[in-house]
């Protein structure tokens, strides 16, 4: 998906060299953003968001990992493949064109 991006360290816009906002893929982006947000952070879809400071404490990520599959396919995302080994979340789940 192309959208504005942002900035990874501040979640700023992203700007070029010459001040302009920066316009790219953001699949990667828009993940992480739902990764973060909680249910009704998003004023447009309060529904949307997985929270996932709420499971770093759990003991099995299936929870988590069900709740990932579920907000990605909502927001229109085709799952191949989420793992979370060795306390890292990999996510394979482009956005269905």
């Amino acid at each position: 998906m192309i959208d504005i991006l942002l900035d990874p360290a501040s979640n700023d816009l992203l700007l070029d060299a010459a001040g302009n906002v920066k316009i790219g893929n953001s699949d990667e982006q828009h993940q992480a953003l739902l990764l973060l947000f909680d249910k009704g952070s998003l004023k447009e879809n309060p529904d949307a968001g997985v929270g996932a400071f709420k499971y770093i404490e759990a003991e099995q990520p299936e929870e988590l990992l069900r709740e990932v599959r579920m907000q990605f396919t909502m927001d229109g995302m085709e799952i191949n493949q989420i793992v979370f080994e060795n306390n890292k979340l990999s996510i394979d789940a482009p956005y269905n064109e």
